[in-house]
């Protein structure tokens, strides 16, 4: 299970002062982080959040998922995760959530970092769960062909990077990943048997703030709250990068 009571806050520091905090360097514990970027993104959707964890001691490996399927991204991050030589935090933003709740029983996997992300239960259908809360309003701007579906630009801009400045904004857009219309049902939920941690973006339109609140406390999670839309590993680098490396500390 989760390593502290649901929804208890990471530290009662506001934003502004976190955002201003440099980054925790993780003394003791994991040494080895892996990120997994999610639909509509790249591994560079961590840039941001790469070089704090470096600068604080840790071994950063960002994975490129295919998105052609959830046993391909899940064969992917599975392949970094057998790279790490020894305890080893494994963070997901958005759908890649669904991925580390797949692979996340690794032995050296030591906790599990999710940032505006899903987490179902093993067999969960993710759709009838996210239709119990109010309809992201992103959702109109997806566009499915050819097996795939991707986010159209004004929604891209308006809804899945708000908060990101405009030019940065389109860049991650003409690097998004298209994603597999196959639904991705889970056979694990490593949530369960590990160690979580989970940001919550207060002002996502692509993943209802109250249903990443719901899966932070049937997780257990230690969760911080962001002032954050979607994308706050670009927008709040600082205080992802901390909520990692208070995961890595806790090992």
């Amino acid at each position: 299970m989760g390593a502290a009571v649901a929804g208890t806050a990471l530290t009662s520091m506001p934003d502004a002062r976190a955002a201003e905090a440099k980054p925790m360097p993780a003394r003791k514990g994991a040494r080895n982080v892996v990120l997994v970027h999610g639909a509509y993104a790249d591994g560079s959707s961590w840039s941001k959040v790469i070089p704090l964890l470096q600068e604080a001691g840790m071994c950063v490996t960002s994975v490129q998922n295919p998105l052609t399927s959830l046993a391909d991204d899940a064969r992917t991050v599975s392949f970094a995760l057998d790279r790490q030589d020894g305890p080893t935090v494994l963070v997901a933003h958005s759908y890649a959530g669904t991925v580390i709740s797949e692979v996340g029983l690794a032995d050296h996997v030591t906790g599990l970092v999710f940032v505006a992300a899903r987490a179902p239960e093993a067999g969960e259908d993710y759709a009838a769960l996210s239709a119990r809360f109010p309809a992201a309003p992103v959702t109109p701007g997806i566009v499915s062909s050819g097996g795939f579906k991707w986010i159209d630009q004004d929604a891209f801009l308006r809804d899945f990077a708000n908060g990101v400045p405009r030019k940065e904004a389109l860049a991650l857009y003409a690097a998004q990943g298209l994603l597999s219309t196959a639904a991705p049902t889970t056979t694990n939920a490593a949530w369960r048997e590990k160690p979580c941690w989970y940001a919550v973006s207060r002002d996502d339109r692509t993943i209802d703030p109250d249903l990443q609140r719901f899966m932070a406390r049937r997780m257990q999670a230690t969760t911080v709250e962001l002032d954050s839309g979607h994308l706050s590993l670009v927008t709040h680098p600082k205080q992802i990068a901390r909520l990692i490396l208070s995961a890595a500390a806790a090992a």
